[in-house]
């Protein structure tokens, strides 16, 4: 079977941009949902999966944190991809013609200085490259699509301003998921751990459970907290830290965290992104 990584979206989203980037050569996978690409995974029609975990503008991902643990997959590397918006519209389609800017509201939300300058009235749709595919289809000379340069090629439309974001730093972090899980060796540079926990109910357990990787030097990156099925009292913690599960320092700190919690469950050991290593200590 040919490689395959599966993504959330529609040909030309920028997850499959991500999947291209970071596996070049392989083939793309479009899925309804994050929980279809996960079950690509898991039944062989994919060997891997990029889901985004969170944005440099928006924020964490919803859902990404209920479904991780529960997916049977393993998380086996990071990927860091920048947001470049692009304005797309039919052949022959000029700025001057367009009143409409489709696409995602988060990605409208991203292009008001354009959207200002050139008094375009945003229309909702479901993703940036569902969009573009609309617009190809049924789009009109005052319609427009924010979307990437890849749905660009790959619903034959034009391009009519590249990097149209507000903001230069817009980049997006995945997750790739995997079925088995492939650690890097102990003492490999850059190394990352990614796990979930849930702590015992009692005072000061966050607080105590923490502490251990304070103690031991441990360099947290990511801490985010989840409420769990609708109740106030349950609550999951998704973590990144630097370091590998059998490194001295990260053991000592998992063995007091365990002591406090009530579960805790390791989702993958991986190296970081270039992008990440590129901006340490800045």
């Amino acid at each position: 079977m040919s490689q395959t990584i599966a993504f959330q979206g529609v040909p030309g989203a920028y997850s499959d941009l991500a999947c291209r980037q970071a596996y070049p050569g392989w083939t793309t996978l479009p899925c309804p949902s994050f929980e279809a690409a996960m079950a690509a995974v898991r039944e062989g029609h994919a060997q891997l999966a990029m889901l985004p975990c969170e944005n440099s503008l928006a924020g964490r991902v919803p859902d990404i944190h209920r479904l991780l643990p529960e997916s049977g997959l393993s998380v086996v590397g990071e990927h860091f991809e920048r947001v470049e918006h692009c304005l797309l519209a039919r052949p022959g389609v000029t700025l001057a013609t367009i009143r409409r800017a489709h696409s995602h509201p988060m990605a409208l939300g991203q292009v008001l200085k354009v959207m200002k300058e050139l008094n375009l009235t945003p229309v909702i749709q479901a993703d940036t490259a569902g969009a573009a595919e609309l617009i190809a289809r049924e789009g009109t000379e005052e319609d427009a699509a924010v979307a990437s340069e890849l749905a660009a090629e790959v619903y034959g439309l034009d391009i009519l301003r590249r990097n149209v974001e507000d903001a230069a730093h817009n980049t997006t972090r995945f997750y790739v998921m995997a079925r088995e899980r492939q650690m890097p060796a102990l003492g490999t540079p850059h190394t990352l751990t990614t796990f979930v926990f849930r702590v015992r109910n009692m005072p000061a357990a966050l607080y105590k459970a923490l502490g251990g990787f304070a103690t031991n030097g441990v360099n947290m990156t990511k801490l985010e907290s989840y409420m769990l099925d609708g109740a106030f009292t349950a609550t999951q913690f998704l973590c990144d830290v630097d370091g590998h599960p059998d490194d001295p320092a990260l053991f000592r700190a998992f063995e007091e965290l365990r002591f406090f919690s009530r579960e805790v469950k390791v989702l993958g050991c991986y190296t970081a992104h270039p992008f990440r290593v590129a901006h340490e200590g800045r």
